[in-house]
């Protein structure tokens, strides 16, 4: 695995570059640490797509397939957060 390649190495010269560089952001978005909301502990991991759990407090999350918040759930949040 290159700094070039990065996760999407295992595909080789396959696929065509622009499909590469999707995959390498939505493996480093699922691979990534998120902070639980709970125990604001950098300790959430992707358990499968969609289920998110804490490794410190072991709560439970539904969030996003690939990252624990969607950019539609974050517009939502906005707006709950003005009133």
């Amino acid at each position: 695995m290159n700094k070039k390649t990065k996760l999407a190495g295992k595909f080789g010269a396959k696929y065509g570059l622009s499909i590469r560089k999707k995959i390498i952001k939505i493996e480093e978005s699922s691979h990534k640490k998120y902070i639980c909301p709970y125990c604001k502990r950098k300790n959430i991991r992707r358990i499968s797509a969609g289920i998110w759990q804490c490794k410190k407090c072991s709560t439970k999350i539904a969030g996003g397939a690939y990252a624990l918040t969607t950019s539609s759930s974050e517009i939502i949040d906005k707006i709950f957060a003005k009133k």
